[in-house]
């Protein structure tokens, strides 16, 4: 049974870190009449409020879709997991807080790959507006932005030491990697306001839905974009078990994700002809590059034991180690529980970095633990974790059937690059260095992951292939560019098809060097306000494919 809505100027396909952004820039036009779709319910919860709740949350099936890709070769034969959030505000309310654009590079890559507009220079003025940053005012940063950004506030004498001897290793401190430079070790930040975690939704999205122009939807699975002369019309989704219709007279806006914008497209006839005919989908228009490029940051962990209790391992244990950071938290605002996923790091260069340009990345915690949402070691650990800035390694996002409930086939391809496997056994060499500088060697008695054992290049990397995980941050599945691959030109417009445009992490190019929200964020911001030009200054959509 198909129910119809009332029609709308736009309607956003889910609500997460772009998507948010996108509806409150949007709905700033008392005339412009906005809608936005989201799978998942309402982003009620103390875990999902509470800072450090990104711990229980990213896992649990109430507020997240548990994707996994397809086997891998490059990761030992295993199926990695993709877990994306299903909740208003998407990822941004399940994620680990850091706040990290990335290289000023990356931007500038993609717009020599066809991207115009978005070097570093054009998306400065989008990543500045989104912000309001607690740290001291600089040319870089943004103050007066919705989204609250916090410097690091619980402090570990461990990860001091483990500083120091970075930076007696000659990494020089950098106090703030969204400036100049992402390169040198220090504190990073996180989205916080007071208290809490600061998502996208609480940000952006419901603020802006006490506007009478603005509508939210939840618990809407979206099935497939209506199209009508080579125009999208309108959007078909799934809610309370009917189908229903809701038109548009201007623009479908697809915020769904690297994982589900292209899945989206390709149940909607959208994308390489012979992978929709395999799936049972008759296809409309020819799009080869639609769920291709897909780029993930693979990290390898490494954990050590600490001689003395000074793991947040041992506090969680304490009665007294829980009521002093429940106090620390309550009256302080900082504390453990203010903490993300990552407390202190920063960009090094390996022996195979290109010019001054830092090519991994590194993550230090002051705790151990297999995989969030379980426990947390016994012992005191400690935990390095690196991942390779730029992978060179490229997957894919395509559909097995045409039901639009089922997962569709994940192939991210780690480590199938030769590039990828000496960065990553380059990056185990330099965090056991770091291990073993004076400054924070006295501080632990063994290494248990990946083990003491694991020293020649091959054993390093088989130990990467069988140990290493995601870091959540799948991208570039609908890439902008000018090319025949590219998915949506530069204005974010999909290429062939009016009416409908793609603004989330699926458009990058190539992935930042760093965690993506920030970027994902910046592109909601850019994306829209391409779309109000557009409203303001009409213009035909380019038709560069043809319909089959």
């Amino acid at each position: 049974m198909e129910a119809k809505t009332a029609g709308y100027d736009y309607v956003i396909v889910g609500s997460g870190s772009a998507g948010s952004v996108v509806a409150s820039r949007l709905s700033e036009d008392p005339s412009c009449r906005v809608l936005v779709i989201e799978a998942g319910g309402p982003d009620r919860g103390f875990w999902l409020r509470l800072p450090v709740g990104y711990f229980k949350s990213i896992y649990s099936p109430r507020v997240t879709r548990q994707f996994k890709s397809d086997p891998g070769e490059g990761v030992a034969g295993r199926c990695i997991d993709a877990p994306r959030g299903r909740v208003v505000g998407g990822s941004s309310s399940i994620n680990g807080l850091i706040f990290i654009r990335g290289q000023h590079e990356d931007f500038n890559d993609w717009a020599s790959q066809g991207a115009e507009g978005w070097d570093y220079h054009g998306v400065l003025p989008h990543f500045r507006r989104l912000e309001s940053f607690d740290g001291p005012p600089s040319q870089y940063r943004g103050a007066e932005g919705p989204l609250s950004v916090s410097r690091l506030r619980n402090k570990s004498v461990v990860c001091d030491d483990w500083l120091a001897a970075a930076e007696a290793d000659g990494l020089p401190r950098n106090q703030d990697f969204n400036g100049a430079s992402t390169y040198g070790i220090g504190a990073y930040q996180l989205t916080l306001r007071g208290h809490w975690r600061e998502s996208a939704a609480t940000a952006f999205l419901h603020p802006a839905l006490s506007r009478p122009n603005l509508t939210l939807v939840t618990g809407a699975q979206a099935t497939r974009i209506l199209i009508e002369s080579g125009r999208a019309r309108g959007i078909e989704y799934l809610t309370d078990g009917e189908i229903r219709r809701v038109d548009v007279d201007a623009e479908v806006i697809l915020c769904a994700g690297s994982v589900q914008t292209p899945q989206l497209l390709q149940l909607s006839g959208i994308g390489a002809p012979e992978h929709l005919e395999a799936a049972g989908v008759r296809p409309l228009y020819e799009l080869p590059g639609v769920g291709e490029n897909l780029q993930d940051h693979l990290q390898m962990r490494t954990i050590v034991e600490l001689k003395e209790p000074l793991s947040l391992n041992d506090q969680v244990r304490s009665p007294i180690g829980l009521a002093k950071m429940g106090l620390q938290w309550l009256f302080g605002k900082s504390g453990p529980l203010t903490v993300g996923a990552g407390q202190v790091g920063g960009a090094t260069r390996t022996r195979y970095a290109e010019g001054d340009r830092p090519d991994l990345q590194l993550f230090v915690m002051p705790l151990s633990v297999d995989k969030p949402g379980t426990p947390l070691h016994r012992y005191s650990g400690f935990t390095t974790s690196f991942w390779q800035c730029h992978p060179k390694s490229r997957g894919w996002v395509r559909i097995r059937s045409a039901d639009p409930l089922a997962d569709p086939a994940i192939q991210p391809n780690y480590l199938s690059d030769p590039l990828d496997e000496k960065v990553m056994v380059e990056g185990m060499k330099i965090v056991r260095r770091i291990y073993n500088r004076p400054e924070f060697a006295p501080r632990w008695g063994r290494e248990v992951v990946p083990g003491a054992g694991q020293q020649t290049d091959a054993e390093i990397l088989d130990a990467c292939r069988r140990m290493s995980s995601t870091v959540y941050h799948l991208v570039g599945t609908c890439r902008m560019g000018t090319d025949p691959q590219a998915v949506v030109d530069p204005r974010l417009r999909v290429r062939g098809v009016e009416g409908l445009r793609i603004i989330d992490a699926s458009i990058m190019p190539t992935i930042p060097s760093a965690n993506t929200n920030a970027a994902a964020l910046m592109i909601g911001e850019k994306g829209a306000s391409l779309v109000k030009e557009d409203r303001g200054h009409p213009r035909h959509q380019q038709s560069l494919d043809r319909p089959l």
